[in-house]
């Protein structure tokens, strides 16, 4: 027989922002412990509201399993006397697991004693599992309360803990589990018991609480929309602002509210950011997309009073919107040059100067990455990646900046338009943030490319300067997410070019002198790097395929070019025969001083093969190298295959003559240079 065991951890309201990884976190807990506990379960399912963390166990059944144990004892000489009766040792060995001698079991020379151990009835075992899935449950930040030394992320209230009808008892932190939970604050009578385990959602629900977010993100959305197409437009659900809405609300109800058109003559961003960020309303936009002065918010609560809610939201609405409007408005008082001269006032990061000196350093660096691009940049981006970089943290001494810091950037193109800057100058601005959290776009024009790579190798360089690199979950200057938004960028424009000369004038920049000091921080930054390309590589190519091409991050939208072609190689049908040649090759080659050949030297015809091989594939794979067509250069190199196959078969390589031998080593050597430029074989796994 299987019943439904329900868990429910009342507490104080809860941060919205915790709850999705409380709730992941619970589901683990309670199905490793039930497996650990052999107790046999169905689905397991967490629902959350801020008030309450829930744990549902669809069939769970009434009986831990039974288990029967093998356990190997001594010897049958020792176990058993000449006269075949249980020796002292044998009656030791049974009695430590509870069986009768005579039970012992003889086999291969040895006693075995068998164990059956009947499993417990679940209940009883729930009493134990469950204040210790309560006590293991983690959290970034823990509260106590009262005097008890109890920590948890919010006081708990109450505890319900049913195993279909039956409660079951425990007490954790001075609070008894039973069978009464707590419904809505406002819309409820209170109190309220939950009969059975199985009724325990529409228990809440009678009681105006919808327990499960599925339900509730649904019903959210479903009101949105209808509000929104009520009003004649269309609501601007975003995930984020979505997910800390529903752990928000307990029983959600959805209404609109408008504020006056004349806050529409500011920049959207600066609509939107307040409204949304600030106070979790949705915008409402036309079909065409245009801002609509109306709102929307989700109330915790049903539809009395509407409009007293409306109202006060509205309220609330206003006053930060007018504080829009006078940051604005002084704002525009100054163009963005001479905003920019305050920055010299505001500190980049302590020993490293001011931020006026890192726009200094960003100009520098666009042009160092213009230079490196060579043809891909044309006169008018260049210009344009120079004058942005020149005023690209202008916007964050702007009163709307420093009030909205969400803003950074997007007001900074607000503002350059204004100013009369080129639309290419106002985008970079703001694309030198992108990404800006996961999912992010990357930036788009040339201008914005160069100065979001010129932004963020500055802030790796310079925070890496000072000893600050990210370890563990720690990373506060998100230096992870900047690597990896240099890392897609360059893959995502095509732009070979090289990491390490933008590191190299960063750090000149910087003044870091010290000879030691810049090679361990070339170092660090390459190494730092290379671990967010396998990120990114892990998505398309296998293990050991990153891990032939990894060795040089210097080039990354190369390295990712090349990853694709040893994908791509290790398709073709003689791709084990090729490779293993190219690995033989190598083996030898790391014994090889120098890659000097005497042409001279080579008399063999086995050799004499592979070096007119040699010769004529090293030009074709070289300029198939050059033009970044490693497919091309790996169909060219797989005819050095069998010749090196008939080389090995019939020259020895370590011959007795100093001169031949290092020849020889030479020429393989060579090879596997070539080979090298592309991959690694030996990391291959075929």
């Amino acid at each position: 027989m299987t019943r439904t065991l329900l868990l429910e951890i009342g507490t104080e309201e809860i941060p919205a922002h915790a709850m999705p990884l409380i709730l992941m976190q619970l589901k683990d807990l309670a199905e490793k412990t039930l497996r650990e506990s052999r107790i046999e379960f169905g689905a397991v399912q967490t629902l959350g509201t801020p008030r309450r963390i829930s744990l549902l166990v669809k069939n769970l059944a009434e009986n831990q399993a039974d288990v029967e144990e093998e356990k190997r004892g001594p010897s049958v000489k020792i176990a058993f006397g000449a006269d075949g009766k249980p020796s002292k040792a044998g009656i030791g060995f049974a009695r430590g697991q509870k069986v009768n001698p005579e039970d012992l079991i003889q086999r291969d020379g040895y006693v075995y004693a068998i164990i059956h151990e009947k499993g417990k009835a679940t209940a009883e075992l729930l009493k134990n599992i469950l204040p210790q899935i309560i006590c293991d449950l983690n959290f970034q930040n823990n509260m106590r309360w009262g005097d008890l030394d109890f920590k948890f992320i919010r006081p708990i209230r109450w505890i319900v803990a049913l195993f279909g009808e039956e409660i079951i008892p425990f007490e954790v932190a001075n609070v008894r589990s039973g069978k009464i939970s707590r419904g809505h604050r406002v819309l409820s009578k209170g109190d309220f018991a939950i009969d059975a385990a199985d009724k325990y959602v529409e228990a809440c629900e009678e009681n105006f609480v919808i327990v499960d977010q599925n339900q509730r993100r649904a019903m959210i959305v479903a009101q949105i929309e209808a509000v929104a197409q009520e009003r004649g437009g269309k609501a601007e659900i975003s995930d984020e602002l979505l997910e800390e809405v529903l752990y928000l609300v307990e029983y959600p109800t959805a209404l609109s509210g408008d504020f006056e058109i004349k806050y529409l003559n500011l920049p959207p961003e600066a609509v939107i950011t307040p409204m949304r960020d600030h106070q979790r309303y949705f915008p409402v936009k036309t079909f065409e997309g245009k801002l609509m002065p109306i709102f929307i918010t989700v109330r915790n609560g049903g539809r009395d009073y509407l409009d007293i809610v409306q109202h006060g939201n509205e309220r609330v609405l206003k006053a930060r919107l007018e504080d829009a409007q006078f940051f604005f408005n002084e704002d525009r008082k100054k163009n963005l040059d001479q905003h920019r001269d305050k920055l010299k006032t505001v500190v980049f990061q302590e020993g490293l100067g001011s931020v006026y000196e890192k726009t200094a350093r960003l100009v520098k660096l666009a042009e160092k990455i213009c230079d490196l691009l060579g043809e891909k940049v044309t006169a008018a981006d260049r210009a344009n990646a120079v004058r942005a970089a020149e005023i690209s943290k202008a916007d964050l001494v702007t009163g709307m900046v420093t009030e909205f810091t969400e803003l950074q950037g997007i007001m900074g193109r607000e503002y350059a338009k204004l100013d009369g800057e080129k639309l290419e100058v106002a985008t970079a601005i703001d694309e030198q943030y992108m990404p800006r959290f996961a999912g992010d776009s990357q930036p788009k024009t040339t201008a914005g490319r160069i100065l979001s790579l010129a932004d963020k190798i500055d802030n790796l360089v310079a925070t890496f300067s000072r000893g600050l690199i990210p370890t563990g979950s720690q990373d506060p200057f998100a230096l992870r997410r900047q690597a990896l938004g240099v890392v897609n960028m360059l893959t995502e424009a095509n732009w070979s070019i090289s990491i390490s000369a933008i590191v190299e004038l960063a750090m000149d920049l910087l003044k870091v002198t010290d000879k030691v000091g810049r090679e361990k921080l070339q170092a660090e930054v390459a190494e730092f790097m290379r671990l967010r390309v396998k990120n990114v590589l892990s998505n398309t190519a296998r293990y050991d395929v990153i891990d032939s091409v990894i060795g040089n991050v210097d080039d990354i939208y190369a390295l990712t070019l090349r990853a694709a072609a040893v994908e791509s190689f290790l398709a073709t049908p003689d791709a084990v025969k090729n490779i293993q040649a190219f690995v033989r090759v190598g083996n030898l080659a790391k014994k090889a001083d120098s890659t000097d050949i005497d042409e001279k030297l080579i008399k063999l015809e086995a050799e004499q093969k592979l070096y007119r091989a040699f010769e004529a594939v090293k030009v074709v794979a070289g300029e198939l190298i050059d033009k970044k067509d490693y497919i091309g250069a790996l169909d060219a190199l797989k005819k050095l295959a069998t010749p090196i196959d008939s080389y090995f078969d019939a020259v020895m390589v370590m011959d007795e003559n100093l001169d031949i031998r290092k020849n020889r080593l030479a020429l393989l050597k060579s090879i596997d240079n070539l080979l090298a430029e592309i991959a690694d074989f030996s990391k291959l796994v075929v």
